[in-house]
């Protein structure tokens, strides 16, 4: 593949993989320190009935109607949680499981029952989303990075997961002190005057936005995957929280182009024909990363050094 092939069938790909790949990792460190780390996967299973449910009503499977469709169905398995919560008097936890794979399992027999066929929508692309479809046809090799005219032809998944991004990073940072009290300890967070609550709803609300932006392009399965895997691995490497994103960020982008290219050509290295989903092997490389922090991070894997003593096998 020569540059131009590269920038007009992969560029843009691989940028879109990395970025819904950080916009759910930097969430994701706050939902696994909460240990709330299954709210991305829950938040990932939430909005597949409502994106359904408004493009059913609206047509559209983008924009603000997608947002909006699935902003209805966190809110409505909000209450749904809580009914089930105090009618069968289980713990949350249950109440959450039962809510969302309920859910989860609407949102699939909808897309089954619905003529989504006309915009993508169906149950594969639900889970795998089409990142390898996002191709930059006007791109003529590497001058059309400052070509404004091809610019403008650019998928609009990118842009769109771009400004998340951007949006995310600087939330982070303007609210920083905030939301490292309250995540380490909320009782002094709130002694402090800080609304504790409102910080750990904004914290569920970033994950479900960068959750819903990156289902377009890259599904289902790529969210669940970056929520956890990214922070959990990254936070097997330091005891410092900024090195912990910064950690994550990395681990998420290598874990998005590596997927990409043995997505691609990994089949072909074994002797095998054709290529298997970019998603997939996106997910898949991202628990790998884990694995391998559990077993070499310096901090709590298996080889790091037991307080007082050498590293252990």
């Amino acid at each position: 593949m020569n540059g131009a092939e590269f920038v007009q069938l992969s560029l843009t790909p691989l940028l879109i993989g990395v970025l819904a790949a950080v916009a759910c990792a930097l969430p994701g460190n706050f939902l696994i320190l909460r240990r709330q780390a299954l709210i991305g996967d829950a938040i990932s299973h939430v909005v597949l009935p409502g994106i359904v449910v408004a493009f059913l009503l609206s047509g559209q499977a983008t924009g603000p109607a997608m947002l909006a469709g699935a902003a209805g169905a966190a809110l409505v398995a909000v209450v749904l949680i809580e009914l089930v919560r105090r009618l069968g008097r289980i713990e949350p936890g249950a109440a959450m499981g039962v809510v969302f794979t309920a859910m989860f399992a609407l949102g699939v027999l909808l897309l089954e029952q619905s003529d989504s066929s006309a915009v993508h929508l169906d149950v594969e692309h639900a889970l795998m989303g089409n990142l390898e479809s996002l191709i930059w046809f006007d791109a003529e090799g590497w001058h059309s990075v400052a070509d404004p005219v091809a610019l403008a032809a650019l998928t609009p998944e990118l842009p769109r997961m771009a400004a998340v991004c951007l949006l995310l990073a600087l939330t982070l940072r303007l609210f920083w002190r905030p939301l490292v009290l309250s995540t380490f300890d909320e009782g002094f967070a709130a002694g402090q005057g800080y609304p504790v609550r409102v910080i750990g709803l904004g914290i569920v609300v970033m994950a479900a936005l960068a959750a819903v932006v990156a289902f377009d392009a890259v599904g289902a399965i790529i969210p669940i995957a970056m929520f956890i895997c990214p922070p959990g691995a990254a936070r097997l490497m330091t005891d410092r929280l900024g090195a912990q994103l910064a950690w994550s960020v990395a681990f998420g982008a290598v874990a998005a182009v590596a997927g990409y290219l043995l997505a691609g050509h990994g089949p072909a290295l074994i002797g095998l024909d054709g290529s298997v989903s970019a998603a997939g092997m996106i997910a898949v490389t991202s628990g790998l990363i884990l694995g391998l922090a559990c077993l070499f991070g310096p901090r709590r894997g298996r080889a790091a050094a037991p307080p007082g003593g050498r590293a252990g096998a």
